[in-house]
């Protein structure tokens, strides 16, 4: 099969081993894959060449992959997209189907299990909120939640998070607007 035969396919993920693993991986399985490490490097070539198929990470440096989904649904409704993300969350699920993903995956997530995604039907008649969540609330609720899971412990909420007591201590203290 020519590379023009194969269904094309927009690789979205700031983390530069990780798409050049699926990258790979989604090659062999059959599709033509073009990469972005940002929303704002893939908007012009999915705006030049509307994708047929999309995998997006949701919290890059800048735009949030939820931006992405949006303006894809919108160059083409019928692009199936699978929106990954190291922030699981049911608020994030839900707009990130709203606003037109085809499925939502927690990462680590392999290319068989994106494949298989490409094949959910997500509902359409959901109502978009008026304002979505931002990932930074999205953060913080996922901060809360294993705070809770925790015993309300900072240090080890800190360790499960691999991050530093200080800066998470930063973060609970600057709760998102909304909340």
């Amino acid at each position: 099969m020519s590379q023009t035969e194969r269904p094309s396919l927009l690789l979205v993920d700031d983390d530069a081993t990780f798409r050049t693993v699926l990258s790979r991986a989604l090659d062999k399985r059959g599709f033509a894959v073009t990469t972005a490490d940002s929303v704002e490097k893939a908007l012009p070539l999915a705006t030049a060449n509307p994708p047929e198929y999309a995998v997006l990470d949701l919290k890059m440096d800048g735009a949030s992959g939820l931006v992405l989904v949006q303006k894809l649904h919108e160059l083409d409704p019928a692009t199936r997209i699978v929106m990954l993300t190291g922030y699981a969350s049911i608020a994030t699920a839900v707009e990130a189907i709203k606003l037109g993903a085809t499925q939502y995956l927690s990462k680590p997530a392999n290319a068989d299990e994106i494949v298989a995604a490409f094949g959910h039907n997500a509902r359409t008649d959901i109502p978009l909120e008026a304002h979505p969540a931002t990932v930074e609330r999205l953060e913080w609720e996922h901060i809360q939640r294993v705070l809770h899971e925790n015993g309300d412990n900072i240090s080890a909420t800190a360790r499960t998070l691999n991050m530093h007591r200080r800066t998470l201590q930063r973060k609970l203290s600057k709760r998102p607007a909304g909340l």
